[in-house]
């Protein structure tokens, strides 16, 4: 936890290094649905026992900092920690990534794709046991400026994969693929220039 406190500051403080820097932050509303190519029988099933997909809510909250802008294009980093729950199971999902913003239309609209690596927390529904694997993921959206300072998310859509807790993790046996990650999320985000 002092880990992800420590990245976001850091992240945040960056923003005195250039004039043209920006920086976003954001608590949004998060859906994810979690699939598997093979449901886990056992007693630590992540997603339940013979099930394949679940769908998990909870909040994705974060923050943006773009440190390079050239005309209408702007590449900056992004670290958000993502939670949700389903099933009485839990996912906690922290990473960092790389983000590039465009706006190629005449109407305000500002298109965004990043790449992210980080470390996800999942937690069966049946066991106090956590699990920390290593989680990657492509995310992509587009935000709608409303005034100086808010951009309405109007949706971000997140593919990622990540070895969840599951009977091979826990208890050893059989052998479960990694899941992939489904997310939706649409909200506000709060610019600071």
């Amino acid at each position: 936890m002092k880990f992800r406190f420590i990245a976001f500051v850091v992240c945040l403080s960056l923003t005195t290094v250039a004039a043209q820097a920006q920086f976003g932050l954001y608590l949004n509303p998060l859906a994810t649905r979690v699939s598997n190519s093979q449901a886990d029988t056992g007693p630590f099933a992540f997603l339940g026992a013979n099930t394949t997909s679940r769908m998990f809510y909870g909040v994705d909250m974060g923050g943006y900092y773009n440190f390079y802008k050239q005309g209408k294009n702007e590449v900056g980093v992004d670290v958000r920690d993502s939670i949700v729950h389903g099933n009485n199971a839990s996912l906690n999902s922290f990473m960092l990534g790389l983000r590039v913003a465009t706006q190629p239309f005449k109407n305000p609209l500002k298109p965004y794709i990043q790449a992210s690596v980080g470390l996800g927390t999942t937690r069966p529904p049946t066991s106090t046991v956590r699990i920390n694997r290593a989680q990657y993921g492509v995310f992509g959206g587009a935000d709608y400026p409303l005034n100086r300072h808010v951009d309405f998310r109007v949706v971000e859509v997140g593919f990622n994969s990540l070895q969840t807790a599951s009977s091979s993790t826990i208890g050893g046996t059989g052998s479960i693929p990694a899941s992939r990650l489904l997310s939706f999320s649409t909200g506000f985000v709060f610019r600071f220039r």
